[in-house]
Parts: C-alpha cells; structure tokens; sequence
C-alpha cells in the first residue's frame, strides 16, 4: 500500500524509550479516489516511528465496497523496505514490477521485498465476490546490509495454532512453538491471534524483542491498559511472557508484532526509505522520471498510469531524536 497523503512527513527513526507500556492512538489518512478510502494508521508515529523493523502500519475496515468503495492504488515505488499484507476480509489484486500476479486472500502473507527499487499495485476484487474489505498493511524496514538486494515475493498461508484460551496464525517469526518459513533480514514476530471471550493468554516470547499488540477487534487488555479496535500497544524488551486478556464477553482479535530495536537510524519519507536527505531526493527524481530503477507494472487498469510523488517539503530531511520525537 502506498502512504498517499498529499504532505509527507519525514520520519527519522529509531527506537525510543522502552519502559512500562505506551498507546499509540491511530490517525485516520484517506487513500484518495472519488470515494477516498480511508485508513487508520498508527505508525510511524511521532512518539515511536520501530516496532522491531516494523515501521508502518495501516489497518482499514470493515468497509462495505458496494456501499463504500474499494481499494484502489495505482502503481507506486518502493524502496529499502518490505511489504506485508494480512487480510482478515476481501480480496486484493497484487501487481508489481518484479512480474508478481498474486491475489491476497484473508489470512495468508503476501510479503513483497522492494530492496533497491520497486514499484507495485494494489485493488480489491470486485464486490460481488468479496463485498467487505477488512486488514491492515504492514512494512519492514530493511537493515543497511539488505536494503539493496533484489525484489522479491512471498506468500504463506498458515495453519492455525490452537491455545489455551484462543488461536494464533504465525505468518512470520517463531511463536507457541510454530515457525513460519519465510525469511526476513531482521529478527521479526508476526502473527494474528484470535480470543475467547473473557480468557487470558500467557505467550512466552524472546525477551530481547519489543512487541505491538494492534487490537482489531473487541477489548485487549495489556500490562493493564486495555486497547480499543484501532490502538496499537507496545512494550520493550526484557519480557519473557506477555499477557494478552480478552475483556470481553464476544471473541476479540489482535495482531502481534514483534523483533529487536532495530539500531539504525534511518529516514522515511513518502514511500521510499533511506538513509539521507540526499537518497530520498535521487529517489522521488528518479520515480519522476521513470528511471528503470522501479521497473513497470504490467495489467493495471486504473484511475492513474501511476502515482505521483507529493513535493518534497521546503527543508532539509533531517534526523530527529530517538522515538521519532
């Protein structure tokens, strides 16, 4: 999915304080269109840009298409980074420039590594077939020694883990003893975990990880706090188990994220991710100019050929401080 907000932040990002546990309210960011889906994203943030290498995350839905309208995103580059997208509801058409034709279906990955350059496009299926559209849109930021490999794909359908008190789908990581087969380029957690009513689930987890819990549905209750749908938990390393309660009287689901602080400062901007003011402007110059950097998507049909980058802002792209502050 691409960040399509007509001003662009810079986020320089880093990890931030790890005490005690923080709430990362959502923001709601349309996606454009005549019918502008609309998506709540909760980060990066200004209070903490890393979760791990998690470094974006957008949830959308439950949105009637017929009703609502759909997904449609144009063809749009990335780079330094991975795509991750996790349906709970829907259909979504996957092109990109690496050849990839890949329909996203609820609960597989779809994982897409842009590396040096990347561009893809995003659509929900038409209604009829798949009427809501419900998920969240997930990246990974890409360690220096990685940034620049080469594109590729990844689809992994789960199967799911039953535990005491729920069920777990680990699509990337190890979690409850299940591993997922795809690889990563930083130590990473992911995974969908589905409660029942009124149950606790104790997971034993890598203490050296700092984990999210984004709250999908229902009450999630964390070291305390209890998230409501669309509020993103975290918590720092140093944990050996972490303690999710449902408190609820109706099933709830979140989606659990996870890795160690990531160590590089890196700078975000739009959709490309770099290390400088300098690569973001090549970046965004090159994407303007068709440089074969990005490739060509072949087989959309859409509102756009492709996506515009927004004007840089009128100051330098600087670092800031640990946390995003």
């Amino acid at each position: 999915m691409s960040n399509l907000e007509t001003s662009s932040d810079e986020f320089a990002c880093a990890a931030g304080p790890t005490d005690g546990v923080e709430v990362l309210r959502p923001r709601e960011v349309p996606l454009g269109g005549p019918r502008a889906m609309r998506v709540r994203r909760t980060l990066p943030q200004r209070e903490r840009s890393l979760i791990g290498a998690w470094c974006f995350v957008d949830h959308y839905g439950p949105q009637d298409q017929g009703r609502d309208g759909g997904m449609d995103v144009p063809p749009h580059p990335h780079t330094g980074l991975q795509t991750a997208t996790w349906l709970f509801s829907g259909l979504v058409e996957h092109r990109d420039s690496a050849g990839v034709h890949a329909l996203v279906r609820p609960g597989e990955l779809n994982l897409m590594t842009a590396g040096a350059g990347i561009c893809h496009s995003e659509v929900s299926v038409e209604p009829q077939s798949a009427p809501i559209l419900h998920g969240v849109q997930l990246w990974v930021a890409l360690p220096d020694s990685a940034r620049f490999t080469d594109r590729a794909f990844h689809h992994f359908a789960p199967e799911p883990v039953s535990l005491s008190g729920g069920s777990a789908l680990v699509f990337l990581g190890a979690l409850a003893g299940h591993h997922s087969p795809v690889p990563s380029f930083t130590p990473l957690l992911g995974a969908q975990l589905d409660l029942d009513p009124r149950q606790e689930l104790a997971l034993d987890v890598d203490p050296a990880f700092e984990h999210g819990v984004l709250c999908d549905r229902g009450a999630v209750g964390l070291g305390g706090i209890t998230l409501s749908i669309g509020e993103l938990g975290y918590q720092g390393p140093g944990r050996t188990v972490l303690v999710l309660r449902n408190a609820g009287d109706a099933p709830a689901r979140l989606l659990l994220l996870g890795g160690p602080p990531f160590g590089e400062e890196l700078v975000l901007w739009w959709n490309f991710i770099g290390r400088s003011h300098e690569e973001i402007v090549k970046f965004r110059r090159e994407w303007h100019d068709g440089d074969t950097r990005f490739g060509e998507v072949r087989g959309y049909r859409g509102r756009l050929d492709r996506l515009p980058a927004p004007p840089l802002p009128p100051v330098r792209l600087r670092p800031r401080r640990a946390g995003g502050r």
